[in-house]
């Protein structure tokens, strides 16, 4: 006769193989089990405590330093020949970027062909503006007119139809717009040329075989993938344009560096005016960054299923998190409560 007792339990049915599990009990959680805590990072706290008091004292001494005239800071701020000279440095780096993009995307091409002539003039371009100064360059244009007094149009090594005097023709506006776009030009071309090899070569063959020709392959296969390694460069190289726009005021271009000068040459006052500047330069800068994150993520959605958050949505997850812990936090310590009683 089988009795209750010799009958398998549910338990060792499911589990025939090994140990019967342990009946599982229902109810608070026990009050003698150990609470588990998170480690303590005491140095990782005491570094930014530190950090934050040494960013603390220095917005201090900035703050409160009058030396530094934040009354006439507020005051030039806005002032019409600060504006105009901020819209000058906009057009400017905004100009030699198309421009040299424009031509330094041919240089790139130029320097990946089988042909060797191309590939040796455009290694001798990119040489030769690469290994000198910029304001070497700017100085040499502005002083152009001592090698070349006049510049014709016509027959090579003819006749020629249209002569221009070529202090005329190149201003300082236009000398540094010439001087800025060839210097960025060999370095787009450098730019561009990294982001094509960096695209596989089986994507080229692939294209070939489906009949495309090679300009059709750059210009809507390779290029595409390759602006993934070109843009996060491309915006450092736009942001390194806005600030070295500042270097033209050496040729008395009314840039915003160059704007402040003519104030503080007139009123002294020449800390709070390069205070100005370095507001401007500063705001713009953080705008462009902004621009080039997203930017670098709109051509990032074909290398991940999912783009990483946003600083924004890294808040609202952070927010997210504290509020289910706290949550959690709280039902927990009512059932210890429930518990306990």
């Amino acid at each position: 006769m089988v009795t209750p007792a010799d009958a398998p339990s549910a338990a060792s049915a499911r589990n025939p193989l090994g140990p019967p599990e342990p009946p599982k009990t229902a109810g608070p959680p026990r009050a003698d089990l150990p609470r588990i805590v998170p480690r303590r990072r005491v140095g990782r706290w005491a570094a930014a405590a530190v950090a934050l008091l040494l960013f603390a004292m220095v917005v201090n001494s900035v703050v409160r330093n009058d030396a530094f005239q934040w009354a006439v800071v507020g005051r030039y701020f806005t002032t019409a020949a600060v504006l105009d000279g901020l819209l000058l440095t906009l057009w400017l780096t905004a100009v030699v970027m198309v421009l040299g993009f424009l031509l330094g995307i041919p240089l790139a091409v130029m320097r990946l062909s089988g042909n060797p002539v191309l590939r040796a003039l455009s290694w001798g371009f990119v040489w030769i503006f690469r290994s000198t100064p910029l304001l070497v360059q700017l100085l040499f244009w502005f002083n152009i007119g001592a090698l070349y007094p006049t510049l014709g149009l016509g027959v090579p090594f003819g006749p020629e139809f249209v002569t221009v005097r070529t202090v005329n023709l190149l201003g300082p506006t236009f000398t540094a717009v010439i001087g800025l776009t060839l210097h960025e030009a060999a370095y787009a071309a450098e730019v561009v040329r990294g982001g094509i090899l960096s695209v596989d070569q089986g994507q080229t063959e692939a294209a070939q075989a489906l009949g495309l020709s090679r300009p059709r392959t750059l210009r809507r296969i390779v290029i595409p993938q390759a602006m993934r390694s070109i843009v996060p460069t491309a915006g450092n190289m736009l942001i390194g344009t806005l600030k070295g726009t500042s270097i033209v005021s050496v040729l008395a271009v009314h840039d915003l560096l160059y704007s402040v000068q003519l104030v503080y040459n007139r009123t002294y006052q020449v800390i709070p005016l390069l205070m100005v500047a370095t507001l401007w330069y500063v705001a713009v800068t953080s705008v462009l960054g902004v621009g080039q994150y997203y930017v670098e993520r709109y051509y990032a959605r074909g290398t991940a299923h999912r783009l990483p958050p946003t600083p924004l949505e890294r808040l609202r997850a952070g927010a997210t998190a504290r509020s289910r812990r706290a949550g959690a936090g709280a039902r927990g310590a009512d059932e210890h409560r429930a518990g306990a009683s």
